[in-house]
């Protein structure tokens, strides 16, 4: 069944937002998606258009987004229109909008370290978006640190050392989750700092790609 997706982005240019879209564009519609891309959030005021698609991809960090363009996308995805995204494009995007982390299930806060060599990902539950995919690193990224809601249900887990913060040394920390906004699926994933992280590790692009599926209602 064709499904037809939404993404959406800009903001913080450092998180190559246009790079990252256009890749997974490219591998929905090799799943046979119908995708449309826009660099803006005007879209989101328009409920009854974005009623439309099957899936919303946001790829925006540090942005603003207005009342009624809020309040139309949570409108869409209430409804049961899937909602996907990755990184601060979804998970820290909207820092004054609270509402927006609620339907997420969470919100960035910090990443220990910056850039640092290495950390492992860990699949912690079994279901059509982790099949075949083993426990595997990351090298070279951003490992970040969460404010989660409890209701998430965690597909992937991190465990931060305590190098870069000792305090958290030993606190297992969710990477990705699938969850309901009302109707609307939702899932989230925490790694792709840049397009690089999805690229060059099959795993993460695997991971992120089959959490879009479910969000579109495909797995």
């Amino acid at each position: 069944m064709c499904k037809k997706v939404f993404i959406t982005w800009g903001g913080w240019p450092g998180h190559e937002p246009e790079q990252t879209a256009n890749l997974f564009a490219k591998l929905l519609t090799a799943h046979g998606c119908k995708v449309d891309i826009s660099d803006s959030l005007e879209p989101f005021a328009d409920s009854e258009k974005l009623k439309r698609y099957d899936l919303i991809i946001p790829v925006w960090t540090m942005a603003k987004i207005t009342p009624e363009q809020e309040k139309g996308l949570l409108e869409a995805i209430a409804s049961g229109v899937g909602f996907g995204g990755w990184h601060g494009g979804a998970g820290d995007s909207f820092r004054e909008n609270t509402e927006y982390q609620f339907m997420v299930g969470g919100q960035w806060v910090a990443h220990p370290g910056g850039i640092i060599p290495k950390y492992s990902v860990n699949i912690v539950k079994k279901d059509a978006i982790t099949t075949g995919i083993s426990d595997f690193d990351m090298t070279d990224t951003e490992h970040y640190y969460l404010h989660t809601d409890p209701n998430n249900e965690v597909l992937a887990t991190t465990t931060f050392s305590g190098e870069y913060a000792s305090w958290i040394a030993g606190t297992v920390m969710p990477v990705a989750w699938k969850r309901h906004y009302d109707k609307g699926r939702v899932f989230y994933c925490s790694l792709g700092h840049t397009a690089k992280d999805f690229e060059q590790n099959e795993s993460a692009q695997l991971l992120t790609l089959r959490g879009l599926l479910w969000a579109a209602k495909l797995l």
